[in-house]
Protein backbone atom coordinates (compact mmCIF):
# COMPACT_ATOMS: atom_id res chain seq x y z
CA UNK A 1 0.00 0.00 0.00
CA UNK A 2 1.43 3.88 -0.69
CA UNK A 3 1.90 5.23 2.84
CA UNK A 4 1.51 8.44 2.01
CA UNK A 5 -1.68 8.32 -0.32
CA UNK A 6 -3.08 5.25 1.81
CA UNK A 7 -4.40 3.88 -2.11
CA UNK A 8 -3.75 0.31 -1.94
CA UNK A 9 -0.97 -0.96 -4.86
CA UNK A 10 -1.99 -2.76 -7.96
CA UNK A 11 -0.38 -5.93 -6.23
CA UNK A 12 -2.32 -5.67 -3.63
CA UNK A 13 -5.51 -4.86 -4.91
CA UNK A 14 -4.87 -8.24 -6.71
CA UNK A 15 -3.86 -10.16 -3.80
CA UNK A 16 -7.48 -8.63 -1.72
CA UNK A 17 -9.57 -10.02 -5.07
CA UNK A 18 -7.71 -13.30 -4.64
CA UNK A 19 -8.69 -13.55 -1.05
CA UNK A 20 -12.46 -12.92 -1.83
CA UNK A 21 -12.50 -15.71 -4.66
CA UNK A 22 -14.74 -18.57 -2.84
CA UNK A 23 -12.65 -21.43 -3.20
CA UNK A 24 -14.77 -24.88 -3.21
CA UNK A 25 -15.62 -26.52 0.20
CA UNK A 26 -13.19 -29.53 1.48
CA UNK A 27 -16.76 -31.90 1.37
CA UNK A 28 -17.49 -30.91 -2.15
CA UNK A 29 -14.14 -31.52 -3.45
CA UNK A 30 -14.39 -35.09 -1.61
CA UNK A 31 -17.45 -36.12 -3.41
CA UNK A 32 -16.65 -34.98 -7.08
CA UNK A 33 -13.18 -37.52 -6.21
CA UNK A 34 -16.09 -40.14 -5.12
CA UNK A 35 -17.37 -39.38 -7.81
CA UNK A 36 -14.95 -39.89 -10.60
CA UNK A 37 -13.49 -42.76 -8.63
CA UNK A 38 -16.80 -44.84 -8.45
CA UNK A 39 -17.27 -44.61 -12.67
CA UNK A 40 -14.26 -46.98 -13.19
CA UNK A 41 -14.60 -49.09 -10.51
CA UNK A 42 -17.91 -50.41 -11.16
CA UNK A 43 -17.51 -50.72 -14.55
CA UNK A 44 -14.39 -52.83 -13.68
CA UNK A 45 -16.10 -54.58 -10.57
CA UNK A 46 -19.40 -55.47 -13.30
CA UNK A 47 -17.12 -57.25 -16.22
CA UNK A 48 -15.35 -60.25 -15.96
CA UNK A 49 -14.47 -63.08 -18.22
CA UNK A 50 -16.62 -65.88 -18.65
CA UNK A 51 -16.22 -68.92 -16.84
CA UNK A 52 -15.13 -66.72 -13.55
CA UNK A 53 -16.74 -65.32 -10.84
CA UNK A 54 -19.38 -62.76 -12.13
CA UNK A 55 -20.99 -59.40 -9.91
CA UNK A 56 -23.48 -60.15 -7.54
CA UNK A 57 -24.71 -57.98 -4.12
CA UNK A 58 -21.39 -58.37 -2.20
CA UNK A 59 -19.24 -56.89 -4.93
CA UNK A 60 -21.47 -53.67 -5.21
CA UNK A 61 -21.45 -53.29 -1.44
CA UNK A 62 -17.94 -53.46 -1.71
CA UNK A 63 -18.21 -50.69 -4.32
CA UNK A 64 -20.48 -48.46 -2.20
CA UNK A 65 -18.33 -48.85 0.93
CA UNK A 66 -14.82 -47.82 -0.54
CA UNK A 67 -16.07 -45.21 -2.66
CA UNK A 68 -18.18 -44.14 0.42
CA UNK A 69 -15.16 -43.97 2.74
CA UNK A 70 -13.80 -41.54 0.25
CA UNK A 71 -15.96 -38.46 1.85
CA UNK A 72 -14.44 -38.39 4.95
CA UNK A 73 -10.76 -39.09 3.69
CA UNK A 74 -9.62 -36.02 5.12
CA UNK A 75 -10.89 -36.69 8.28
CA UNK A 76 -9.77 -40.63 9.11
CA UNK A 77 -7.39 -40.73 6.04
CA UNK A 78 -6.06 -43.73 8.04
CA UNK A 79 -9.07 -45.43 8.53
CA UNK A 80 -10.21 -45.12 5.22
CA UNK A 81 -6.88 -46.38 3.85
CA UNK A 82 -7.78 -49.79 5.85
CA UNK A 83 -10.97 -49.69 4.55
CA UNK A 84 -10.28 -49.37 1.14
CA UNK A 85 -7.83 -52.06 1.60
CA UNK A 86 -9.69 -54.63 2.68
CA UNK A 87 -12.41 -53.97 -0.14
CA UNK A 88 -10.06 -54.83 -2.57
CA UNK A 89 -8.18 -57.69 -0.78
CA UNK A 90 -12.40 -59.44 -0.76
CA UNK A 91 -12.32 -58.41 -4.19
CA UNK A 92 -9.32 -60.43 -4.98
CA UNK A 93 -9.99 -63.42 -3.09
CA UNK A 94 -13.45 -63.79 -4.14
CA UNK A 95 -11.68 -63.81 -7.80
CA UNK A 96 -12.05 -60.50 -8.88
CA UNK A 97 -9.30 -58.98 -10.70
CA UNK A 98 -9.11 -55.19 -12.23
CA UNK A 99 -6.94 -52.48 -12.09
CA UNK A 100 -9.61 -50.28 -11.29
CA UNK A 101 -10.22 -52.04 -8.48
CA UNK A 102 -7.02 -50.16 -6.72
CA UNK A 103 -7.98 -46.10 -7.19
CA UNK A 104 -9.84 -46.28 -3.94
CA UNK A 105 -7.17 -47.43 -2.27
CA UNK A 106 -4.73 -45.58 -4.35
CA UNK A 107 -6.79 -42.71 -3.34
CA UNK A 108 -6.43 -42.99 0.53
CA UNK A 109 -3.18 -43.47 0.29
CA UNK A 110 -2.31 -40.30 -1.43
CA UNK A 111 -4.33 -38.99 1.44
CA UNK A 112 -2.21 -39.95 3.75
CA UNK A 113 0.76 -38.58 2.50
CA UNK A 114 -0.66 -35.46 1.21
CA UNK A 115 -2.53 -34.28 4.87
CA UNK A 116 -0.37 -36.35 7.04
CA UNK A 117 3.58 -36.04 8.04
CA UNK A 118 6.51 -38.19 6.73
CA UNK A 119 6.85 -40.47 9.70
CA UNK A 120 3.22 -41.52 9.15
CA UNK A 121 3.80 -41.58 5.11
CA UNK A 122 6.31 -44.27 5.87
CA UNK A 123 5.13 -46.51 7.90
CA UNK A 124 1.67 -46.74 5.95
CA UNK A 125 4.09 -47.05 3.05
CA UNK A 126 5.83 -50.12 4.22
CA UNK A 127 2.48 -51.84 5.63
CA UNK A 128 1.13 -51.18 2.05
CA UNK A 129 3.95 -52.53 0.49
CA UNK A 130 3.90 -55.64 2.65
CA UNK A 131 0.09 -56.23 2.32
CA UNK A 132 0.23 -55.71 -1.47
CA UNK A 133 2.57 -58.08 -1.78
CA UNK A 134 1.25 -60.58 0.15
CA UNK A 135 -2.24 -59.74 -1.13
CA UNK A 136 -0.93 -60.75 -5.21
CA UNK A 137 1.27 -63.46 -4.10
CA UNK A 138 -1.49 -65.53 -2.25
CA UNK A 139 -3.47 -65.38 -5.80
CA UNK A 140 -0.43 -66.01 -7.51
CA UNK A 141 2.78 -67.79 -6.07
CA UNK A 142 4.77 -68.10 -9.19
CA UNK A 143 6.71 -65.34 -8.87
CA UNK A 144 7.15 -62.38 -6.68
CA UNK A 145 4.95 -59.58 -7.40
CA UNK A 146 7.48 -56.66 -8.03
CA UNK A 147 4.14 -54.49 -9.95
CA UNK A 148 1.95 -55.10 -7.54
CA UNK A 149 4.47 -53.76 -4.47
CA UNK A 150 5.40 -50.33 -6.00
CA UNK A 151 1.49 -48.79 -7.12
CA UNK A 152 1.04 -47.94 -3.32
CA UNK A 153 4.58 -46.21 -3.22
CA UNK A 154 3.22 -44.26 -6.28
CA UNK A 155 0.42 -42.85 -4.65
CA UNK A 156 2.39 -42.00 -1.30
CA UNK A 157 4.95 -40.57 -3.25
CA UNK A 158 2.47 -38.05 -5.32
CA UNK A 159 1.22 -37.25 -1.59
CA UNK A 160 4.47 -36.58 -0.93
CA UNK A 161 4.92 -34.22 -3.57
CA UNK A 162 1.92 -32.29 -3.25
CA UNK A 163 2.32 -31.87 0.99
CA UNK A 164 5.56 -30.67 0.41
CA UNK A 165 4.39 -28.19 -2.53
CA UNK A 166 1.82 -27.26 -0.63
CA UNK A 167 4.29 -26.58 2.66
CA UNK A 168 6.51 -24.27 0.19
CA UNK A 169 3.77 -22.54 -1.30
CA UNK A 170 2.36 -21.85 2.78
CA UNK A 171 5.85 -20.88 3.74
CA UNK A 172 6.35 -18.73 0.50
CA UNK A 173 3.49 -16.59 1.61
CA UNK A 174 4.35 -16.53 5.31
CA UNK A 175 7.62 -14.90 3.96
CA UNK A 176 5.48 -12.61 1.90
CA UNK A 177 3.22 -11.88 4.76
CA UNK A 178 6.53 -11.23 7.32
CA UNK A 179 8.45 -9.22 4.62
CA UNK A 180 4.79 -6.92 4.11
CA UNK A 181 4.70 -6.59 7.55
CA UNK A 182 8.09 -5.71 8.26
CA UNK A 183 7.49 -3.19 4.88
CA UNK A 184 4.63 -1.77 6.79
CA UNK A 185 6.23 -1.39 9.63
CA UNK A 186 9.56 0.18 8.06
CA UNK A 187 7.44 2.89 6.19
CA UNK A 188 5.29 3.47 9.70
CA UNK A 189 8.50 4.34 11.62
CA UNK A 190 9.67 6.82 8.72
CA UNK A 191 6.65 8.55 8.65
CA UNK A 192 6.53 8.77 12.06
CA UNK A 193 10.48 9.84 12.10
CA UNK A 194 9.60 12.36 9.84
CA UNK A 195 6.58 13.69 11.47
CA UNK A 196 8.28 14.26 14.63
CA UNK A 197 11.13 15.73 12.62
CA UNK A 198 8.75 18.51 11.37
CA UNK A 199 7.09 18.81 14.41
CA UNK A 200 10.49 19.65 16.28
CA UNK A 201 11.45 22.05 13.17
CA UNK A 202 8.02 23.44 13.32
CA UNK A 203 8.31 24.20 16.78
CA UNK A 204 11.67 25.54 17.15
CA UNK A 205 11.41 28.08 14.51
CA UNK A 206 7.38 29.51 15.83
CA UNK A 207 8.10 29.22 19.89
CA UNK A 208 11.48 31.37 19.55
CA UNK A 209 10.19 34.24 17.18
CA UNK A 210 6.87 34.63 19.47
CA UNK A 211 8.59 34.43 22.56
CA UNK A 212 10.54 37.31 21.21
CA UNK A 213 7.81 39.13 19.41
CA UNK A 214 6.02 38.38 22.73
CA UNK A 215 8.27 40.53 25.05
CA UNK A 216 8.83 42.75 22.17
CA UNK A 217 5.15 43.52 22.01
CA UNK A 218 5.08 43.97 25.75
CA UNK A 219 7.62 46.45 25.90
CA UNK A 220 6.25 48.76 22.95
CA UNK A 221 2.91 48.81 25.18
CA UNK A 222 4.58 49.78 27.89
CA UNK A 223 6.24 52.57 26.53
CA UNK A 224 3.97 53.67 23.60
CA UNK A 225 3.26 56.85 25.72
CA UNK A 226 6.14 57.46 27.64
CA UNK A 227 8.78 56.60 25.13
CA UNK A 228 7.64 56.22 21.68
CA UNK A 229 11.23 56.18 20.09
CA UNK A 230 11.53 52.77 22.07
CA UNK A 231 8.05 51.55 21.33
CA UNK A 232 8.30 52.17 17.80
CA UNK A 233 12.21 50.07 17.84
CA UNK A 234 9.92 47.61 19.59
CA UNK A 235 7.55 47.24 17.15
CA UNK A 236 10.16 47.39 13.86
CA UNK A 237 11.45 44.54 15.70
CA UNK A 238 8.32 42.58 16.28
CA UNK A 239 7.97 42.99 12.63
CA UNK A 240 11.22 42.13 11.28
CA UNK A 241 11.00 38.79 13.61
CA UNK A 242 7.94 37.52 12.20
CA UNK A 243 9.05 38.33 8.64
CA UNK A 244 12.07 36.21 9.49
CA UNK A 245 9.58 33.03 10.81
CA UNK A 246 7.57 33.80 7.97
CA UNK A 247 10.20 33.12 5.52
CA UNK A 248 11.54 29.83 7.59
CA UNK A 249 7.57 28.47 7.90
CA UNK A 250 7.68 29.25 4.15
CA UNK A 251 10.09 27.30 3.25
CA UNK A 252 8.98 24.35 5.64
CA UNK A 253 5.86 24.08 3.23
CA UNK A 254 7.22 24.47 0.14
CA UNK A 255 9.60 21.43 1.27
CA UNK A 256 6.03 19.49 2.06
CA UNK A 257 3.85 20.65 -0.62
CA UNK A 258 6.76 20.17 -3.38
CA UNK A 259 6.43 16.68 -5.02
CA UNK A 260 10.12 16.59 -6.49
CA UNK A 261 11.17 17.75 -2.91
CA UNK A 262 10.32 14.11 -1.35
CA UNK A 263 13.14 13.52 0.80
CA UNK A 264 14.71 16.70 0.37
CA UNK A 265 15.95 17.76 3.97
CA UNK A 266 14.15 20.88 5.91
CA UNK A 267 16.06 24.47 5.92
CA UNK A 268 18.85 23.90 8.05
CA UNK A 269 20.72 27.20 10.01
CA UNK A 270 23.99 26.70 10.47
CA UNK A 271 26.24 27.95 13.45
CA UNK A 272 27.30 31.11 11.70
CA UNK A 273 23.79 32.20 12.22
CA UNK A 274 24.21 32.28 16.10
CA UNK A 275 24.99 35.70 16.10
CA UNK A 276 22.12 36.79 14.69
CA UNK A 277 20.34 34.50 17.05
CA UNK A 278 21.62 36.45 19.70
CA UNK A 279 21.23 39.52 18.18
CA UNK A 280 16.96 38.32 18.31
CA UNK A 281 17.69 37.51 22.08
CA UNK A 282 19.45 40.65 23.11
CA UNK A 283 16.35 42.66 21.29
CA UNK A 284 14.56 41.71 24.32
CA UNK A 285 16.25 42.85 26.92
CA UNK A 286 18.21 39.92 27.74
CA UNK A 287 21.98 40.78 28.09
CA UNK A 288 23.40 37.46 26.00
CA UNK A 289 27.41 36.47 26.09
CA UNK A 290 28.37 34.32 23.09
CA UNK A 291 31.27 32.01 22.99
CA UNK A 292 31.82 29.70 19.96
CA UNK A 293 35.39 27.75 19.73
CA UNK A 294 34.45 25.11 16.95
CA UNK A 295 38.19 25.30 15.09
CA UNK A 296 38.82 26.13 11.38
CA UNK A 297 37.34 22.47 10.44
CA UNK A 298 33.72 22.51 9.19
CA UNK A 299 31.38 20.48 11.11
CA UNK A 300 28.82 18.13 9.72
CA UNK A 301 25.74 19.78 9.35
CA UNK A 302 23.37 17.88 11.57
CA UNK A 303 25.74 18.52 13.87
CA UNK A 304 25.39 22.45 13.30
CA UNK A 305 21.85 21.79 13.03
CA UNK A 306 21.21 20.73 16.37
CA UNK A 307 23.44 22.56 17.92
CA UNK A 308 21.71 25.97 16.28
CA UNK A 309 18.33 24.35 17.30
CA UNK A 310 19.25 23.29 21.27
CA UNK A 311 20.98 27.35 21.50
CA UNK A 312 17.68 28.66 20.45
CA UNK A 313 14.85 26.38 22.35
CA UNK A 314 17.18 27.18 25.71
CA UNK A 315 17.24 30.71 24.59
CA UNK A 316 13.38 30.77 24.24
CA UNK A 317 13.00 29.04 27.42
CA UNK A 318 15.06 31.74 29.21
CA UNK A 319 12.88 34.55 27.68
CA UNK A 320 9.51 32.78 28.52
CA UNK A 321 10.35 30.61 31.72
CA UNK A 322 13.18 32.38 33.47
CA UNK A 323 12.87 35.94 34.19
CA UNK A 324 16.63 36.32 33.56
CA UNK A 325 19.15 39.61 33.34
CA UNK A 326 22.15 37.76 31.68
CA UNK A 327 22.43 34.56 29.99
CA UNK A 328 25.82 32.79 28.75
CA UNK A 329 25.55 30.88 25.81
CA UNK A 330 28.93 28.69 25.34
CA UNK A 331 29.97 25.99 21.69
CA UNK A 332 33.54 24.49 22.25
CA UNK A 333 34.73 21.70 20.07
CA UNK A 334 36.99 19.63 22.08
CA UNK A 335 37.50 15.89 22.42
CA UNK A 336 35.64 14.39 19.62
CA UNK A 337 32.91 16.65 20.13
CA UNK A 338 30.58 19.66 20.46
CA UNK A 339 29.62 20.85 23.61
CA UNK A 340 26.87 23.82 24.51
CA UNK A 341 26.31 25.00 27.30
CA UNK A 342 23.80 27.81 28.17
CA UNK A 343 23.35 29.21 31.49
CA UNK A 344 21.59 32.01 33.24
CA UNK A 345 20.76 34.13 36.19
CA UNK A 346 17.16 33.75 36.06
CA UNK A 347 14.60 32.66 39.20
CA UNK A 348 15.28 29.01 40.78
CA UNK A 349 11.57 28.66 42.18
CA UNK A 350 9.20 25.87 41.71
CA UNK A 351 11.20 23.56 38.91
CA UNK A 352 13.53 26.46 38.27
CA UNK A 353 11.27 28.42 35.84
CA UNK A 354 11.07 25.86 33.66
CA UNK A 355 7.73 24.15 32.32
CA UNK A 356 6.65 20.52 33.78
CA UNK A 357 5.42 20.01 30.31
CA UNK A 358 5.97 21.07 26.71
CA UNK A 359 8.35 19.84 24.03
CA UNK A 360 10.91 22.18 24.03
CA UNK A 361 13.14 20.06 26.59
CA UNK A 362 12.01 16.89 25.02
CA UNK A 363 12.82 17.96 21.54
CA UNK A 364 16.77 18.91 22.97
CA UNK A 365 16.64 15.69 23.69
CA UNK A 366 15.47 13.77 20.97
CA UNK A 367 17.94 16.18 19.09
CA UNK A 368 20.64 15.04 20.54
CA UNK A 369 19.78 11.20 20.58
CA UNK A 370 19.58 11.59 16.87
CA UNK A 371 23.12 12.25 16.02
CA UNK A 372 24.32 10.26 19.34
CA UNK A 373 24.45 13.07 21.58
CA UNK A 374 23.25 13.58 25.15
CA UNK A 375 21.51 16.41 26.90
CA UNK A 376 21.31 17.42 30.43
CA UNK A 377 19.35 20.13 32.17
CA UNK A 378 18.74 21.21 35.77
CA UNK A 379 18.51 24.05 38.59
CA UNK A 380 22.55 25.50 39.09
CA UNK A 381 22.96 25.66 42.92
CA UNK A 382 23.16 29.58 43.11
CA UNK A 383 20.69 30.39 41.07
CA UNK A 384 19.79 30.16 37.36
CA UNK A 385 19.27 26.91 35.37
CA UNK A 386 21.59 25.60 32.61
CA UNK A 387 21.44 23.12 29.47
CA UNK A 388 24.22 21.30 28.88
CA UNK A 389 24.59 18.91 25.12
CA UNK A 390 27.21 16.90 24.18
CA UNK A 391 27.26 16.35 20.30
CA UNK A 392 29.70 14.06 18.96
CA UNK A 393 31.43 15.30 15.70
CA UNK A 394 33.58 11.94 14.63
CA UNK A 395 31.04 9.26 13.65
CA UNK A 396 27.42 11.46 14.16
CA UNK A 397 24.51 9.88 13.06
CA UNK A 398 22.97 11.51 9.44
Amino acid sequence: MDVSSGIPSYGERVRIAARHLRKPSPFLVDVLVAGAVAVPVTLDAWWNEPGTRQADAITYLLVVVSVGALLVRRRWPVAVAVVCGAAVTTWYLLGHHGEALNVPTMVALYTVAAWGDRRRTTVVGVVAVVWSAAVSWGADPSGFPVAESVWPLLALLLGEVVRGRREQLDEYAARAARAEAEREKEAHRQVEEERLRIARELHDIVAHTVAAMNVQAGLAADAFDSRPDLARGALAQVRASGREALQELHAVVAVLRDDRASGAPLPTPRLSQLDELVERTAATGLTVTLRRETGEQSLPAVVELATYRIVQEALTNVIRHAAARHTDVSVIRANGAVVVEVTDDGTTAGNGGRPAGGFGLVGMAERAAAIGGTVEHGRLPGGGFRVRAVLPVDGARA
